[in-house]
C-alpha cells in the first residue's frame, strides 16, 4: 500500500525526509495553465514528467534517481499520481502520494491552495 500525505503535510515530511524529491506527473498544458510547484523553495528537488507518456517509466529511469530516494508523486487531485506511484513501486522505488495534488480535491485544498510555493 502506498503511503498518502496531504499538501499540508509536505513540509513536515521533507523535514523528516530531507532526501525526498517531488515528481509532478500532470500534463504540460496543466503546468502552463495552472502553474507548477516550486519545491526547491522548501528543500524539495522537483521533476516534471507526465504520466500520459507511454515511456513514463523509461523516461523516469533516465532521471537517474536512486531507488532509496523517497519520491513524492503529485498530479492535479491525487489520482494520476497514485497510478504513477504504483508503477514506480513495481520498479522498486519508494513512493508517497500527495493525495490532494496541486489543485486539491473534495477532501483537502492541494499544494497551490495551501500556500506552498508555486511558479
Amino acid at each position: 500500500m502506498i503511503k498518502q500525505i496531504t499538501s499540508n503535510e509536505v513540509k513536515e515530511h521533507v523535514k523528516n525526509n530531507p532526501q525526498s524529491i517531488l515528481l509532478d506527473v500532470r500534463t504540460e498544458e496543466e503546468w502552463n495553465v495552472d502553474g507548477k510547484p516550486d519545491g526547491e523553495k522548501i528543500g524539495l528537488k522537483t521533476y516534471f514528467l507526465t504520466i500520459q507518456d507511454e515511456n513514463f517509466i523509461n523516461d523516469f529511469k533516465k532521471l537517474g534517481i536512486n531507488k532509496d530516494t523517497e519520491i513524492l508523486t503529485m498530479c492535479m487531485g491525487g489520482v494520476r499520481s497514485q497510478a504513477a506511484a504504483e508503477l514506480l513501486i513495481k520498479e522498486e522505488y519508494k513512493c508517497t502520494n500527495v493525495s490532494d495534488g496541486f489543485l486539491g480535491n473534495s477532501v483537502s485544498p492541494g499544494w497551490k491552495n495551501s500556500g506552498l510555493p508555486s511558479k
